[in-house]
């Protein structure tokens, strides 16, 4: 049973922290990135932009995603332009 006449026994704290301030750094875009990779990071990417979607932070990581998923098709999957 629990007690009561403590003051502190009913009193539950805990410390807030957002994960988004432990994200990995993004892929700079000369730094070479694999398709699993690419699709790793796409997959976070979109679960963060549906979580803050309409804000201008999922619009920005939205660019940001296919900015670098454009990168690695074209240097990944596409032929070499001529």
């Amino acid at each position: 049973m629990l007690d009561l006449s403590d003051s502190w026994s009913g009193f539950v704290s805990a410390e807030i922290i957002r994960l988004d301030a432990y994200r990995l750094p993004d892929i700079e875009e000369d730094e070479p990135c694999d398709m699993a990779t690419a699709i790793d990071v796409a997959i976070r990417d979109l679960r963060e932009i549906l979580q803050f979607w309409g804000s201008e932070g999922a619009r920005a990581r939205a660019i940001e995603c296919e900015r670098m998923l454009k990168r690695v098709l074209q240097a990944e999957v596409l032929p070499p332009a001529s």
